[in-house]
């Protein structure tokens, strides 16, 4: 039952990052450049970190010995960086589904700002959509504040109701 739950989590996730990417996709370089308030100042900025987000978490999960921020080292475009979200939401996928679902309780640990954490497989991927969540919303706000208006509902209900029950 908990993997069927962290399956369904990381589809929802990747439907709503889908969503997302294709309002990106809809927006000037101008747009994606223009500074705003949030978080991160500015659309590419708040894109970024959602992106190094959802993948220093797998490689937290394949205890890669010394992960580094996607933000640190991204020197690409719009496209680019589009590019590698959707290679990320396959690779997520992949690696919640392959997980053995014996290890759900083990202990990941992960170093953020010098500060050691420990948390179980299951809880760090309900973190990551919780902080997916929180980001894509922001990114809602901020489209909105550079004159983009055309969105699409991406609420857990709507994935549920319109695309999980249809399958």
């Amino acid at each position: 039952m908990i993997k069927k739950y962290l399956t369904d989590i990381a589809d929802y996730s990747n439907w709503a990052d889908t969503a997302v990417i294709s309002w990106l996709e809809e927006i000037s370089d101008e747009q994606w450049e223009k500074e705003t308030e949030s978080s991160f100042n500015s659309i590419a900025k708040t894109t970024l970190h959602i992106i190094s987000a959802k993948r220093i978490w797998i490689d937290f999960w394949n205890n890669v010995r010394h992960p580094t921020f996607l933000s640190i080292e991204f020197t690409g475009n719009k496209t680019d960086l589009i590019e590698i979200w959707k290679k990320t939401m396959v690779q997520y996928k992949n690696f919640i589904e392959d997980y053995n679902e014996e290890n759900y309780s083990q202990k990941i640990s992960i170093t953020i700002k010098d500060e050691k954490w420990e948390m179980e497989f299951a809880e760090t991927v309900l973190h990551q959509n919780n902080h997916a969540t929180f980001h894509r919303g922001q990114l809602v706000t901020m489209l909105r504040q550079v004159g983009f208006t055309n969105f699409t509902n991406t609420d857990i209900a709507s994935y549920v109701v319109k695309h999980k029950n249809r399958k």
